[in-house]
């Protein structure tokens, strides 16, 4: 956005501010909040603070260095607020969960280590972060967000102390950090939507049962490789031989992958899941509509860390019938391939609508467009402080400006700059 495009936002900037950053106790810090996503906003290469504070009128490099990295202000009260603000506009079907990286040169920075690099696509020092996003077919933005500490850092009690990490903040995978935010998220009160995520989370079969305990709803990416067993597979009890311990039940059929439940018998229907503009990349069909072929099976998640769960579930291994739970399975093969191209696993009932399935499913990349907006247009992986509080704060800001885009571009009555 030009200057004076932002210029003329000032007035409903400061009414968002006001509203969103309420808990931030003095005056000084809203307003300094406000000049950050003015800079955020502005047109310009790097959205770090220097270059910022120069674009700005009344840029201040101390004052916003100061706000950003050492002012103790709290970034959850505000992420709330905006998570509440953004779920009451865009309704959402879906929370997806993801992770986003970010890279970093050196090891001062809080959370960087050498690990795998989605943005570059290999392993490189970065820091990664878990995100949880509202998204509908049409809008999308994230709620709550927490970095990822590599297990280096867990015994680093130097570099902890300089990145300002908390005693309480330790490592632990990225599905436990997801379950916290989503935990933090539903225990504000609100709705929650259906949870997607891509296969770095499905295929974790705890992260899928931990959602179930919470009685929550979701349509996850697995690999090819996930086994499981038929619906129709039923254990049987051996007959006991007199010595040791009685057998338990168990299957007669050994799990297989479930790239095996798939055959020429199989039911596709193609089904639409968004319609996209005429001539988008990327689509199919006519008028850009997005289309694909899709079944959905019944089976039983059947790996080691499903029967491990599942008997822990039951109260040890001699009270779990070996009974596994039911679980939808829905694949897409599009008409010109000649094996399946993507696989979801899902708690909902197979006798849901399969365009409801696809869609939520398919939804799960309505949220690049998030980063798009987040890392190329507001700065998100610009900021060049090192620690905790800052990169809190740095997302917690970026988050609110594109929150701020976001409800002026669903607002009929405002015009929103590109």
């Amino acid at each position: 956005m030009k200057l004076g495009e932002v210029e003329r936002l000032r007035g409903e900037l400061a009414e968002f501010v006001a509203d969103v950053f309420g808990s931030l106790p003095r005056r000084d810090q809203r307003r300094w909040g406000g000049c950050y996503l003015r800079g955020l906003m502005l047109d310009g290469r790097r959205k770090s603070i220097q270059p910022m504070a120069e674009r700005l009128p009344d840029g201040d490099m101390q004052a916003l260095q100061q706000f950003v990295n050492q002012s103790p202000w709290d970034p959850l009260p505000v992420r709330r607020r905006i998570a509440e603000r953004l779920c009451k506009v865009i309704s959402p079907e879906v929370w997806v969960v993801d992770d986003v990286s970010f890279p970093k040169c050196g090891t001062a920075s809080v959370g960087v280590a050498r690990q795998y690099c989605g943005a570059l696509g290999k392993r490189a020092n970065c820091q990664v972060a878990v995100s949880v996003h509202a998204a509908t077919d049409v809008a999308s933005c994230p709620l709550e967000w927490e970095l990822f500490l590599p297990e280096g850092w867990a015994t680093d009690d130097r570099r902890r102390q300089r990145a300002g990490v908390p005693d309480e903040v330790g490592h632990v995978s990225k599905t436990h950090l997801a379950l916290g935010l989503l935990d933090r998220l539903a225990g504000q009160g609100l709705a929650v939507p259906v949870i997607v995520a891509d296969a770095g989370y499905g295929r974790s079969v705890s992260f899928r049962l931990a959602l179930e305990e919470r009685g929550l709803s979701y349509v996850m990416a697995v690999d090819s490789k996930e086994v499981a067993r038929p619906a129709t597979a039923e254990p049987y009890q051996p007959t006991y031989g007199g010595l040791g311990p009685p057998t338990l039940p168990r299957y007669r059929e050994p799990a297989r992958p479930v790239t095996t439940f798939i055959d020429t018998d199989t039911s596709f229907e193609e089904v639409v899941w968004r319609q996209g503009s005429k001539g988008s990349k990327g689509s199919k069909g006519s008028k850009g509509r997005m289309t694909s072929r899709f079944a959905v099976v019944e089976v039983r998640p059947s790996g080691k860390e499903a029967c491990r769960t599942a008997q822990g579930q039951a109260g040890g291994r001699s009270r779990w019938n070996r009974v596994l739970p039911l679980r939808t399975l829905l694949v897409e093969q599009p008409a010109e391939a000649i094996e399946p191209t993507g696989y979801w696993m899902t708690n909902l009932p197979a006798t849901t609508p399969i365009n409801d399935l696809v869609r939520w499913a398919k939804m799960r990349w309505r949220i690049e467009h998030d980063y798009r907006e987040l890392k190329h247009g507001l700065g998100l992986d610009h900021f060049e402080g090192r620690t905790w509080r800052g990169w809190h704060h740095h997302v917690t800001l970026v988050t609110a400006a594109q929150a701020f885009r976001t409800l002026r571009r669903l607002d009929p009555k405002a015009q929103m700059p590109a």
